[in-house]
């Protein structure tokens, strides 16, 4: 039951992933000459268009600081569909270009409230014990959205594209109508025997629910409180991390995939093969970080990806950065056979170099892909959700996704700028410096939850003696 639980909310970050990545096989569409001149783009609709839906999601984690305690986890998540369902279908039905990105924005709000809802309801309804794996089906499923729009878009015109995306979100509310509430915010709202009932539901009718139930806390919160340290400490921590997550350069590099791989030279036939080869790899990466995140730890992981991204962002700066050398004059005195065979070895040589230049940012990017997604991608939702105090936890998730995507709206919108202006060589160095400080401060200031429950998080919290949990992975001891 708690599996199924999980899969009907995930199915809304499902259509988070897919919407996000949405630009990045139909911008090539809309720039290019041949595009219906009521929906053709230049340089800054093309920045809008692949930022805006940052900017909604930014909206959308606004809206769920107030949903998530006015109406509950569940509810938050069900009326995610609303605006992503009218999105996509005034982007499906476009006739002019601000249905495009009314769309795209009204996508992005739905992308928001779930961003900061489902983490949170996966995270109060978990037992301790899977909660590290299925903390990360929400990166999870979101690559399998991204994959799954990848391959629709080898075969699906753009506007049927849309139409598929609102398939998920539909889905996903018949789903949540059967599912429990948290028993957590049963608990806060005074409802002892709903939680209780919710909570066996999910773990089993021979399940003992009086001793979890009794070890959840339910306070309230004042102004002054969130002045201590146990609150403020891990609120920082959550922000700060995904701030950082986006600063990478995720977002902008999911959103325009195709658009930067054809200015790298990278050329695999049909278009679209490498975003996904690209969407291949990160399915593949989140489903290893779900299988160890309970047993290495969520800061090894971390450690892992920062260094994975780093190598990975510092290839593609030096290579954005390396231009070939222009080819030297003809030899004097060369027969017309001998300049004839010449001139074909040389393109020989010079078409080889270029293909295995080609590969240089795609493998690049895959590493880096590869590396986000098994640590700073799905970890970040899952800590947010940890360590964030249980009292404020609907308030402060978001407040964390609106950072978020404050940061990636900015970040995404100034690419496009970046890269005209300078080539794909500024943002990558950007990127590369980013990942040393997420290094750093993985080292200083991210605690271990793995294994602890949220009220052993937060009593953690409240001592306020380190910022790592020294704790070794296992069972209750003997006494």
């Amino acid at each position: 039951n708690l599996f199924l639980a999980v899969f009907s909310a995930v199915l809304g970050n499902f259509n988070f992933g897919y919407s996000l990545v949405y630009s990045s096989p139909v911008l090539p569409v809309f720039t290019s000459p041949d595009a219906d001149p009521w929906l053709r783009m230049d340089t800054e609709h093309a920045a809008w268009f692949g930022s805006i839906y940052s900017l909604g999601a930014a909206a959308g984690g606004l809206g769920a600081m107030l949903l998530n305690d006015m109406i509950g986890r569940k509810l938050s998540i069900m009326m995610s569909a609303v605006p992503s369902t009218i999105g996509y279908m005034l982007m499906g039905g476009a006739v002019d270009l601000w249905m495009l990105h009314v769309g795209r924005f009204l996508t992005g709000v739905a992308g928001g409230m779930t961003a900061a809802s489902i983490p949170v309801y996966i995270s109060e309804i978990s037992h301790k014990g899977v909660r590290g794996a299925l903390g990360s089906c929400p990166q999870i499923t979101a690559v399998f959205g991204a994959l799954a729009l990848y391959a629709l878009g080898l075969v699906v015109p753009w506007r049927w594209l849309a139409v598929a995306g609102e398939v998920p979100a539909l889905v996903m509310v018949v789903l949540l109508v059967f599912m429990p509430s948290s028993p957590r915010r049963l608990l806060s709202l005074g409802r002892q025997q709903k939680a209780e009932e919710a909570l066996r539901w999910l773990r089993g009718s021979q399940y003992d629910t009086h001793i979890e139930l009794s070890a959840i806390q339910v306070e309230g919160l004042t102004l002054s409180q969130l002045g201590t340290p146990n609150y403020y400490r891990p609120i920082i921590i959550s922000v700060v991390m995904r701030f950082l997550q986006q600063m990478t350069g995720i977002t902008p590099i999911l959103v325009y995939l195709q658009s930067i791989f054809d200015q790298s030279k990278v050329s695999l036939e049909p278009r679209l093969y490498d975003a996904a080869i690209v969407g291949v790899v990160r399915l593949f990466s989140v489903a290893v970080a779900a299988s160890l995140m309970d047993k290495a730890g969520r800061k090894a992981l971390l450690y892992t990806s920062s260094m994975l991204m780093f190598v990975a962002s510092l290839t593609l700066t030096v290579n954005s950065h390396t231009t070939p050398c222009p080819p030297g004059p003809a030899p004097p005195n060369t027969t017309t056979l001998g300049y004839g065979l010449h001139h074909d070895i040389s393109n020989t040589l010079e078409a080889s170099h270029q293909s295995a230049a080609g590969l240089i940012p795609l493998i690049s990017t895959v590493v880096f892909i590869f590396g986000y997604a098994m640590g700073w991608g799905p970890i970040t939702w899952l800590l947010m959700s940890e360590v964030l105090p249980l009292v404020a936890r609907g308030v402060a998730s978001g407040l964390c996704v609106t950072v978020s995507w404050l940061t990636a709206f900015m970040l995404t919108h100034a690419f496009t700028h970046l890269v005209d202006r300078y080539g794909l060589f500024a943002p990558y160095l950007l990127f590369t410096v980013v990942c040393v400080l997420c290094l750093l401060f993985n080292a200083v200031c991210i605690p271990e939850t793995r294994g602890r429950s949220l009220e052993e998080i937060e009593n953690y919290f409240r001592t306020g003696r380190s910022f790592t949990i020294n704790r070794s992975y296992s069972t209750v001891q003997p006494s």
